[in-house]
Order: C-alpha cells, then sequence, then structure tokens
C-alpha cells in the first residue's frame, strides 16, 4: 500500500492575527487560527491519518470533540501548518476532505455568531456577512510520495488561486479593506451610525462592552470579537462523520494599559494603606462603571495581593480598567467623556502615590509606565532539518517539550501568553520583565533539544516596546519585520532585536546575538541588568539624563568615518570618568560613594553592548564579527529601560 505525505497551510496568518484594535482582538484571531488548523489536523487522523510534524497535545485535540479533561486549552497552541512529509496518509486520503473540514466548521462558527448577535439585521448585512464568510480563507494543500520533499507549499504558494472577494462601501475598523456590515455607503451617513448604536444598545451577552461607541466592524473582525461570547454552544456535524465541539473560553485579556501599568499597580497595592486603596477603587469605578477586560491577575499583583493577606481586601482583585492609572487618558475625554468624574479619579490617583511615597518613607513610587512590550519569538534552522525524515519524530518531540513549558515562564514573568505552537512564541509583559522573558524562554528552547545535539537549532527573539497610544496592529506589524529582518538576518540568528515606538514614531533600534547579550557569569541579559543598576543610582540623584547625552555626544565624535582612535580599554576609562563626573556620587547613603574602579565594571559591560555584532556560522561553528563603530543606541535603550520610557527633567 503506497504512503502520501500530506502538506497543508491556512491563511492568511497576519491579515487575520495582527489586526487587532484591542489585545482581545489579538488573542481571538490567533485562538481561532489555531483552533482551525487543529480542525484540519483531526480530519487527517479521522481518514487515518498520522500528524508526524508537530506533535499536537492530545489534550487540545480532544477538546475539539468533547473528551478533553481538566482545563480546557485557554490560546491557541497549533501552528497554522503542517508540511514536508508531516503528515503521512493513506492511499484512499482525501485532502478535500480537510479543506471541506475548515471550511464547514468556520462557516458554522460564524452563523453562531450571527444567530447571537445579527438574526434581526437587514438583507443587506447578511449578504455582506456570508461573502466575507466565504471569501476570506486561503487553504492550501499538496500531495508527495517523498517524505523528504519540504518545500511543496512553498512552490504552491506560486498558484495564486485565491482571490478574495471586492469590497464597496465604508471599510471596517480593523480589518484593511473589508466592508463594514452596515452597508451603508458613505462614512458620513446617519444611518451608519444609528446601525451600530442600535446593535450596542439592544444586544445582550455583553456586547455594550464589546463594541466601542463609533466602532464599525466586517464580518471577520465581528466574529473574532465576539466568537467568545458563544463558542462554548458550538456543536458542528462535520464532514467525515464526527462531531466538532467548542469549550468555555476566557475572553478576558490585560489591555495594554493595564499591561503597562501592572508592575506599578504591584508596587501600590504591597504599600499603599487601605483607605486611600478604597477611595481609589470605588472612585475609579464610579468612573468606569464595570472592572476592565481582565479578571485574571498577573504574577507580579497575585504576588503583591498575597502579601496584603486580608480577606477585606478581596475587591483589590477585580481589575480596573487600566487607563484609570494614567493621567493623561484621565484627561482625554475620548476616552471618558465624563471629565468631572475623571479629575475625581485623577485627584484619587495623586492622593494614592502620596499615600505610598509617605509609607515609603522618601522612596518616591514614579508614575506608571506608559510602555508595554510584545514579544514574538521563533525558532532558527529547523527547516533545514526538517528534510531529514530520521529527525523529524526528533524534532516534534523538542517542540511539544518546548511549547508545554511556554506557559509557565511567560506566567512567571507577570506576561500574558496570546500564542504558544511549534517553535513560535507570542506574547504580553510588561516593560519591565519582556527581556528577562526572552532570555529564559530562549534557555527553554535550548533545553528541549539537549538530548539531540545533531539537531542544531536555537530561536531568535523580538521585542517592541510599544506606548499604549500606538496603534496596536501597526505594533504586531512591525514584530514581524523585526524579528525576520533583524533579529534573523541582520544579526545571524540566535538573536534578540529591540525597537521602542514612542508616540511620534521609532524611537530606537538594537539588535545583539544572545551569546553577546547574555552575562554567562551572572545569567541575565547585560543591557537589562545595566538599565536596573542605573535605575538604582536615579533614585539617590538625577545624573543619568546628563551622563548619557554626553557619552551619546562622545559617539558621535568618534563614528566620524575615520578609524577609531581609542581602544576599548582607553574608551572604558574616559567614559568611567564621564560616569563619575555625571553626578552619580552625589547621592546620599553609605553606600553612595563610587570608586574609579566600581565605574569601570558599570561601565565595560555597557560599552560591550555599543558595538553591533553579526553571528556567522562557519563549518557549523559560530563566528562573532564585531563592528568598528561604536552604536549610541544601546545607551538609548538602557536609559529608556532605566526611566520605564518616563521622561525625566
Amino acid at each position: 500500500m503506497t504512503v502520501h505525505y500530506f502538506h497543508f497551510t491556512l491563511g492568511p496568518v497576519q491579515g487575520f492575527v495582527a489586526q487587532a484594535r484591542r489585545t482581545r482582538d489579538f488573542w481571538a484571531g490567533s485562538f481561532l487560527l489555531s483552533w482551525l488548523s487543529a480542525v484540519a489536523m483531526l480530519a487527517v487522523k479521522k481518514q487515518g491519518g498520522e500528524i508526524i510534524f508537530p506533535k499536537v497535545s492530545d489534550h487540545y485535540l480532544d477538546w475539539l470533540e468533547h473528551k478533553g479533561l481538566g482545563n480546557p486549552p485557554p490560546q491557541g497552541c497549533v501552528p497554522n501548518r503542517f508540511k514536508g512529509g508531516w503528515a503521512k496518509v493513506p492511499e484512499d486520503f482525501k485532502p478535500e476532505l480537510v479543506a471541506a473540514s475548515i471550511r464547514h466548521a468556520w462557516r458554522e462558527l460564524a452563523e453562531k455568531v450571527w444567530r447571537q448577535d445579527l438574526a434581526d439585521c437587514p438583507a443587506a448585512t447578511r449578504e455582506i456577512w456570508e461573502r466575507q464568510v466565504d471569501g476570506f480563507w486561503e487553504i492550501s494543500w499538496a500531495m508527495s510520495d517523498n517524505a523528504a520533499e519540504s518545500n511543496l507549499l512553498d512552490r504552491r504558494k506560486n498558484w495564486r488561486t485565491h482571490l478574495p472577494p471586492q469590497e464597496a462601501g465604508v471599510k471596517c475598523m480593523m480589518m484593511d479593506g473589508w466592508q463594514e456590515l452596515s452597508g451603508i455607503a458613505t462614512p458620513h451617513a446617519k444611518g451608519l451610525e444609528l446601525f451600530w448604536e442600535n446593535l450596542r444598545r439592544t444586544g445582550k451577552h455583553g456586547i455594550q462592552t464589546d463594541l466601542r461607541e463609533n466602532e464599525y466592524l466586517c464580518t471577520i473582525a465581528f466574529i473574532k470579537r465576539r466568537f467568545a461570547r458563544c463558542f462554548e454552544q458550538v456543536k458542528i456535524e462535520m464532514p467525515g462523520g464526527w462531531t466538532l465541539h467548542g469549550w468555555k473560553v476566557n475572553a478576558s485579556v490585560p489591555s495594554v494599559a493595564y499591561m503597562a501599568a501592572a508592575p506599578w499597580l504591584a508596587q501600590v497595592l504591597t504599600h499603599a494603606p487601605e483607605a486611600e486603596l478604597k477611595a481609589f477603587h470605588d472612585t475609579a469605578k464610579a468612573l468606569t462603571q464595570s472592572y476592565g477586560e481582565y479578571d485574571t491577575r498577573l504574577d507580579c499583583i497575585d504576588r503583591a495581593l498575597n502579601q496584603r493577606q486580608d480577606a477585606k481586601l478581596f475587591w483589590l482583585s477585580k481589575s480596573l480598567d487600566g487607563n484609570v492609572f494614567f493621567e493623561s487618558a484621565l484627561e482625554n475625554k475620548n476616552i471618558y467623556p465624563d471629565q468631572i468624574q475623571a479629575g475625581r479619579v485623577k485627584s484619587a490617583l495623586t492622593a494614592l502615590r502620596k499615600a505610598v511615597n509617605e509609607k515609603r518613607k522618601g522612596q518616591s513610587i514614579e508614575p506608571a509606565s506608559p510602555f508595554y512590550a510584545v514579544l514574538m519569538m521563533d525558532g532558527d534552522s529547523l527547516g533545514a532539518h526538517m528534510s531529514d525524515a530520521d529527525k523529524q519524530p526528533k524534532i516534534s518531540q523538542g517542540l511539544e517539550t518546548f511549547t508545554n513549558g511556554v506557559q509557565e515562564v511567560v506566567d512567571g514573568h507577570s506576561g500574558f501568553l496570546i500564542y504558544a505552537g511549534g517553535d513560535d512564541v507570542l506574547a504580553l509583559l510588561p516593560l519591565e520583565y519582556a527581556l528577562d522573558c526572552a532570555k529564559a524562554l530562549r534557555g527553554h528552547y535550548l533545553d528541549s533539544f539537549k538530548a539531540w545535539p545533531e539537531i542544531k537549532t536555537t530561536l531568535s527573539g523580538a521585542i517592541e516596546y510599544a506606548h499604549i497610544r500606538m496603534p496596536l496592529g501597526k505594533v504586531l506589524s512591525d514584530a514581524h519585520q523585526l524579528l525576520d529582518d533583524v533579529a534573523k538576518e541582520q544579526s545571524g540568528r540566535d538573536a534578540i532585536a529591540v525597537r521602542v515606538w514612542k508616540p511620534g514614531g521609532r524611537h530606537l533600534e538594537w539588535s545583539m546575538p544572545w551569546q553577546i547579550a547574555i552575562d554567562p557569569d551572572k545569567n541575565n541579559v547585560i543591557i537589562d541588568r545595566l538599565a536596573k543598576e542605573f535605575q538604582k543610582d536615579q533614585q539617590d540623584t538625577p545624573f543619568s539624563n546628563s551622563f548619557f547625552f554626553n557619552v551619546e555626544e562622545r559617539f558621535a565624535m568618534l563614528n566620524d568615518g575615520k578609524a577609531q582612535p581609542f581602544s576599548e580599554d582607553e574608551l572604558t576609562e574616559l567614559i568611567a570618568a564621564e560616569y563619575l563626573d555625571s553626578g552619580v556620587n552625589r547621592a546620599t547613603g553609605k553606600d553612595a560613594k563610587i570608586t574609579l574602579a566600581e565605574a569601570r565594571q558599570r561601565i565595560r559591560p555597557m560599552l560591550g553592548q555599543c558595538f553591533s555584532v553579526v553571528r556567522k556560522l562557519k563549518n557549523e561553528e559560530e563566528h562573532f564579527i564585531k563592528s568598528p563603530q561604536l552604536n549610541g543606541k544601546a545607551l538609548q535603550l538602557i536609559r529608556f529601560l532605566a526611566q520605564k520610557g518616563v521622561e525625566h527633567g
């Protein structure tokens, strides 16, 4: 009996996942893409096929048939493709049945959302709905008798057989180019506003919070926003004679504002007196009328609350809307039209900070950082090993081990995991924990493949530090380019790349191979450690701005296109002297005096991060090529992290 190898992919990935207005949309796109990919895998298995790669937990697939035990999957963990001999199928296998299963599952889920929210809408809306449901997904597959033929899907991409439908009218605010659901022809027509306001006013199942005022969505965006309210009721009779089920999902995802404020909030919860805490909580609750979109605590918040050990403070476990922790948001009438109540919250916030400062006896608490982090990671060089059929089971097992441990790592760094499947990771984190989380995930990835030294693979990462007012979709889209073009191509893989986005645009970019970025003796990311050390100095005296600006000027003078006139030892002496002269020794306290020797110890590792390095592989041996030009972006990144994006005078 002839054995065939089935290759499959589902997309568009970025067009579905990265186009988001809220973090919840981000999660929903990833979850649904993973769910549909799992449907494809189960459709293969129902025909007697075997998924060789990627190896997906039976726990996840069991939930598709209502057989799952324990807690249901909270996020996506199934890659959107299996290729290169990764699905071994029998001779009578029907690829068309896999594609039909995906389309049927998608249509039935869409119909469930329609009946929940839109059943009374006009025929024009139904026409748009059906056109977009049927026209969105691109499903590609290929078959081969050769287990080592791993590039079939890449070749298949050259056949452009999927053409999205033509879209007229007013366009969706989330998904570029798709018509919103009212069918109104012009954006200024009153009927457009009436359609969506009526939907918000008369709808059920939390639609008032799921749809913002003046927010217009297409079918795809609407399904992403609303499917979680009915996913538990999904029960679909599938082609092939099996039944597909949904399960209860918690669509509660931390907003970017809540994620940014979390470490600051943890400090407040640890030190603030009960009276001021309750006054702020009650005033903010009166403004927002409800709690935020997140009801599961982050690790730093959890630890702070556990320290209180006071049952009377149970209300602290509820997550307020993250915007209430930022004065700029409270002053924005587009966010909070009730500016009178917003002013009361602002006053309560000031009183809360003052109470914390008094309790900490002079150690003032800074305002909450308005920056959060998007972390994206991806394995390196696995494709080169996948053409070897003997390695495929080992790779599959290594990736399963990695995927199963990602949640614990991200949770331990106060992050929210969006997706972990195969060698891909996507997570949201507070600014303070992102670099260390990326390092920990890389270590976990290397450990997952330690049993097979012949499979030489590493993990590259990209971190986008973004201001909470930056469009989320732009940040997510940029993360892909940062990972692929900078961490992998520019720095040579096994690298970390960072960008900082301020409201005015890109502020800085820095990248480094992991071998250079990590201090092997102290097991930390050097840039991250230096930022925390400079931050500690900053608590005693605001010296750091002048120091960093002066050093950046020195770098600019040295990077004049001529040969570097100083050795690294000489540069260390110069910058150490600048460090001492910047005012660091004006700090108070018994340990305030810093010697020249101690300054050298601080400056030497910092200088090591200020030369761009490219990782090269030659005969499977690593070589690191260092640029002779100084890179001031490393200094800017240290200063940004030390100040958490909060500008000081």
